[in-house]
């Protein structure tokens, strides 16, 4: 299995160039940003911004063509890239443009999930490490938000990519979310969000009657993946600190027969199944609902969006395929149909796909491949070298992802033929 470990953060400057000149998927990045070109200027307006070495910041880049595009990248070698909006004007040009009128004007609905955001939470990690222990949060938060961004909004194309190190980002890339409002989008992030407060809060989720049925199906995916996570991996009812946590969020009356029951009691699986009988108890005496047992799992495991990140369409968003500096691990597709088989640890690092590179073509060619066209051999070599290593199947699933993408635009591209038609 490749780790962190295999990664020498010295080694990036020698190894980007390599994989952006022979590994980066440029034209796939450009079939999705473009859009099929059914908006004029769609990809020449979008912002693009670099990180380079020693952190330098280079925002407001654009591109005409995907060559175009091509050729900076691999004369610049990015540490990281950045994905913004669709602009009014090229972004490139916005120092010319008089002062008010370049406006960000579109861009895909995101969403960002940081396992930091989860350290009051997790035992086993802290900060920006991670393990497969913790990393379950961050298949529930996808299992949660995919489910409602399709059944609740009715969206369709979700783009889900891996960060390259501790978290997850959301690509909604439907027209109809590329248009939205700040105010719809701010409007979706409040709805998704039920974690409130910063780190002075102890309670930081509020049921209320009746519980909102978007809750009651978030709760259905939490149930599946609770007694595993939260009482067997992160034993939060086996320490006495953990356990003092949890009781610190259920109702002062109720919090003293447990503190008794537990000197009884030590099995996490036992513990919880008292918490839930005091829950039902309680909900069959009181006058408003009492739902802590359901308020505990969702402080617990229910997702921890940015939501500032979701609100602003000039906001920059860490772009797919991009190399985390740290782990040197690839920003990749996820595909949610084997989610429960990802491994973070498993996605390739940008030394092991060079490393793979370098081997799968020593001594491969022949001959008769020397005497090709040039154009044609580079067009092969083109297809055939991502293919050659473990970064295949994140791009294979990410064609699949623009395949079906591409379907609405040849929908937008009949619509407007068949207007223009009738003029």
């Amino acid at each position: 299995m490749p780790s962190t470990s295999d990664y020498d953060q010295g080694c990036l400057p020698d190894l980007l160039p390599l994989y952006y000149r022979r590994l980066f998927p440029f034209s796939q990045y450009y079939r999705w940003l473009n859009y099929g070109g059914v908006q004029k200027n769609y990809f020449q307006n979008r912002e693009f911004s670099f990180t380079l070495k020693d952190d330098i910041y280079v925002r407001y880049q654009s591109f005409s063509t995907q060559n175009e595009l091509e050729k900076e990248i691999q004369k610049m070698n990015p540490y990281k890239i950045d994905i913004g909006a669709v602009y009014s004007h090229r972004p490139s040009q916005h120092n010319t443009v008089k002062s008010g009128t370049f406006q960000a004007l579109e861009k895909e609905l995101v969403f960002d999930i940081d396992m930091t955001d989860y350290d009051d939470v997790r035992s086993c990690c802290s900060a920006a490490d991670i393990c497969h222990k913790c990393w379950t949060l961050m298949t529930i938060a996808i299992r949660i938000l995919d489910r409602a961004l399709r059944g609740d909004f009715g969206f369709q194309h979700l783009l889900w990519v891996y960060s390259g190190r501790r978290g997850v980002h959301c690509w909604v890339c439907d027209e109809s979310a590329r248009k939205l409002s700040v105010s719809a989008r701010s409007a979706v992030a409040e709805y998704l969000s039920l974690i409130k407060g910063g780190e002075e809060t102890i309670k930081k989720v509020v049921l209320t009657d009746p519980i909102h049925p978007f809750i009651r199906e978030s709760l259905t995916v939490v149930e599946h993946y609770f007694s595993k996570y939260a009482l067997q991996e992160q034993d939060i009812l086996g320490r006495k600190e953990s356990v003092d946590k949890v009781l610190g969020l259920v109702p002062e009356d109720v919090r003293k027969e447990l503190q008794e029951d537990f000197k009884n009691e030590r099995k996490p699986e036992n513990r919880w199944q008292l918490i839930v009988e005091h829950a039902i108890r309680k909900q069959a005496t009181a006058k408003k609902g009492q739902h802590f047992e359901k308020e505990i799992m969702l402080q617990y495991c229910y997702p921890r969006l940015d939501v500032n990140v979701s609100k602003g369409v000039n906001h920059l968003l860490k772009s797919p395929f991009s190399v985390h500096p740290k782990t040197g691990r690839i920003s990749v597709p996820m595909d949610i149909k084997d989610l429960d088989k990802f491994d973070p640890f498993s996605v390739p690092t940008i030394s092991l796909i060079c490393e793979e590179l370098d081997r799968a073509r020593e001594g491969e060619v022949t001959a008769e491949e020397e005497k090709e066209n040039e154009k044609e051999a580079t067009e092969k070599r083109k297809i055939r070298d991502y293919k050659r290593t473990s970064l295949a199947k994140y791009i294979k699933h990410f064609d699949q992802f623009l395949d079906a993408v591409s379907q609405s635009w040849k929908g937008e591209l009949l619509k407007k033929s068949d207007l223009q038609k009738e003029f």
